[in-house]
């Protein structure tokens, strides 16, 4: 569907050999997987080449593939020109009579002079009857109207070149003509004419969607069976694709992908794999104790002192491990239970690791899933942070950093490029919060530090830099920092803290709508994904987020007119309109539409504003702020100098409104 999506599927197969040990190209693919074909018919594909977009996923669970060709199928049928040549419905109808009483569909003959019985049914027979392929069209042309193969590849170029400048509309009379004069139908012969028509807007060779379907398999095998390397090559290639990295990191969490946030100890610049180890460095923070990772209380100075830098190893991806030792054991979770060397694991598996975090639409996963490894987000998706500087960071890295000064001082970036860092809350494994981590950010290269001294710089000074006792940020100020720097956020979804609100207003979670039958009004709302209309197709599709999962809204064009603003413009929308569920496919025919992005706001209220000033540095009349003279007894480097420039700068901690960092949307035409 996007040329970007391709080049995912390499980094996949590099990631299984690299840090899985599991070397593996894409004709070594298990083929037939019954696993996977059983995700695929959930419609369980967001990201998966071909088979993502909604029409895909909307489509899978009618189609219900269970071998290889009929991925060949699902890849050719939603296009243009199968829709446009109304070879959709017929073709579902027949394959859902053919699974329901095992009847075969009726194939026109030619009369008993003309030609064999079962000519068509044996150009048809695999797509049921129903044309769906450029070679299958120019085999009727051949066949049914008796066209000489010359005059039959003139066919299939003028389908080649598109209805809008091509030339197929000169072969009708000869096509009709040709196929009732060997006596079939004359109504059969227009609508297969009109079925080849549809070819004009866009349809596929076999061989070319044979392809396709390979590497849908392939991406979907890999989504099946190792999730974590599925979203890390996906979030590796970023931008391409339906979802941006937030849908891309929480499906994998949903498929028991355990996700580290980013730190600058352990991330690399491209997301990567870790063995899954309980140590507390390694694990996301939670906002729920709004506490940081638990350290040794910090020695002197604003800066916290951090573990040993033993204390805080990277963690070994499995390649790497086994080569290095010559262990090539199974892991727990894989065909043995070995305890991974140093994880402290205790026999427990890894296989009862994932099943408590598999959401439970994904619970028949559990026996499917190989994962043993956590996925490490990349210093790639900090905001502003470039590759070079990313790639500085791990070059002296080491053991790991013991300080913001430490790291500051080997790797030589500018604080400004460490700000960026604190912003998006990467020094968790030092035991500093984003806030914290800011201040010390800032607290570096003050006018006559020591390390603007060189004859001071390697001197044990002790630090004079008072305590700030920031207050904790709130849990979805949080959340809304993370998006603003990150994109994403392993806290909690925006819309968990509007639930409340979202209840009084009678709206639904996602989640509740699986569980309703056709036919009732129902409202649901969340984050706007994805906007798509396709060709030339009368209503806008809209995926909407909510904390408990995605919904899908049909606007037909003259409810979208109408909404046009919010529909375009909101970040937080709820629809309104008739349920539809059928088998398993679920939408709200919309008729209205409300912006509810200023509901945002409410992730920032509770926060305390933040006294810059050190207690000793500011005296306060009114709301007045004057700076007093530096007194005799105190260190002349006592803090001065950062408080005048967080004064100067005073938007450091400052909040803009909430829905502008909400992601947009992506649209599709």
């Amino acid at each position: 569907m996007n040329e970007p999506s391709r080049a995912a599927y390499p980094e996949k197969l590099e990631l299984l050999d690299r840090d899985r040990f599991v070397p593996l190209s894409l004709t070594a693919i298990p083929p037939k997987d019954p696993a996977v074909y059983r995700m695929i018919q959930r419609a369980d594909t967001i990201g998966v080449f071909q088979i993502e977009s909604r029409a895909q996923m909307s489509m899978l669970p009618r189609l219900r593939p269970h071998e290889f060709y009929d991925l060949v199928i699902e890849v050719a049928i939603v296009r243009p020109g199968p829709i446009q040549g109304d070879m959709v419905h017929p073709y579902l109808k027949r394959r859902e009579k053919l699974r329901e009483t095992g009847e075969e569909p009726d194939y026109p003959s030619p009369s008993p002079e003309h030609g064999e019985k079962d000519e068509l049914k044996q150009v048809l027979a695999k797509t049921l009857g129903v044309p769906l392929f450029q070679e299958q069209a120019m085999r009727i042309a051949i066949v049914a109207a008796g066209f000489a193969p010359a005059k039959a590849d003139r066919l299939r170029r003028a389908m080649a070149t598109f209805k809008r400048v091509g030339t197929i509309d000169r072969f009708r009379e000869e096509f009709v003509d040709g196929m009732t004069r060997r006596g079939y139908p004359a109504d059969f012969a227009k609508r297969c004419f009109k079925q080849i028509e549809g070819f004009g807007e866009y349809g596929f060779p076999e061989s070319h969607a044979a392809s396709f379907a390979l590497l849908v398999y392939a991406s979907a095998w890999i989504k099946c069976r190792y999730p974590d390397v599925f979203a890390a090559a996906l979030l590796n290639s970023q931008p391409m694709g339906f979802y941006a990295p937030a849908q891309i990191v929480r499906d994998a969490q949903e498929h028991g992908v355990d996700v580290r946030p980013v730190d600058v100890n352990f991330s690399d610049w491209d997301c990567s794999l870790e063995l899954l180890d309980p140590s507390p460095f390694a694990t996301s923070k939670s906002f729920l104790s709004n506490t940081p990772l638990p350290h040794p209380p910090p020695q002197g100075g604003r800066e916290h002192a951090a573990p040993a830098a033993t204390s805080v190893p990277k963690a070994q991806p499995r390649g790497e491990h086994d080569r290095a030792t010559g262990d090539t054991s199974p892991l727990v979770g894989e065909v043995g239970t070995r305890s991974v060397p140093g994880g402290g694991w205790q026999g427990i598996s890894c296989r009862e690791e994932i099943k408590g975090r598999l959401h439970p639409r994904h619970a028949g996963m559990q026996d499917d899933i190989h994962t043993t490894h956590a996925l490490r987000l990349g210093l790639r998706q900090v905001s502003g942070l470039s590759q070079a500087h990313a790639l500085r960071i791990e070059s002296v890295r080491g053991k790991g950093f013991d300080s913001v000064r430490d790291l500051w001082l080997r790797t030589r970036l500018p604080p400004a490029v460490l700000e960026k860092l604190a912003q998006a809350d990467a020094f968790g494994s030092l035991g500093l919060s984003r806030r914290d981590a800011l201040w010390a950010v800032r607290a570096l290269k003050r006018s006559g530090d020591k390390d603007d001294l060189p004859l001071f710089r390697r001197v044990d000074m002790p630090e004079r830099e008072p305590d700030a006792h920031l207050p904790p940020m709130p849990p979805g100020e949080q959340v809304i920092e993370d998006y603003r720097h990150l994109h994403l956020s392993l806290k909690a979804h925006p819309v968990s803290f509007l639930r409340q609100d979202l209840d009084r207003r009678g709206i639904l979670p996602t989640a509740r709508l699986a569980a309703l039958s056709s036919g009732p009004r129902v409202t649901v709302a969340g984050l706007v994904l994805v906007r798509q209309r396709p060709g030339d197709a009368k209503a806008i599709f809209m995926t909407l987020e909510d904390e408990t999962g995605i919904a899908n809204a049909i606007l037909w064009l003259r409810t979208f007119e109408l909404h046009r603003p919010a529909v375009l413009g909101a970040r937080l929308i709820s629809v309104t309109g008739k349920l539809q569920n059928e088998s398993g496919v679920i939408h709200v025919v919309t008729d209205r539409v409300e912006d509810l992005s200023f509901l945002l706001r409410r992730l920032t209220e509770g926060d305390a504003r933040i006294d810059t000033r050190a207690h000793a540095d500011a005296t306060k009349c009114g709301d007045d702020f004057q700076r007093p003279a530096v007194e005799r007894h105190r260190h002349p480097r006592a803090g001065d100098a950062l408080v005048t420039s967080l004064k100067e700068k005073p938007d450091l901690f400052d909040v803009t409104p909430a829905a502008a960092v909400m992601p947009k949307g992506r649209n599709f035409h």
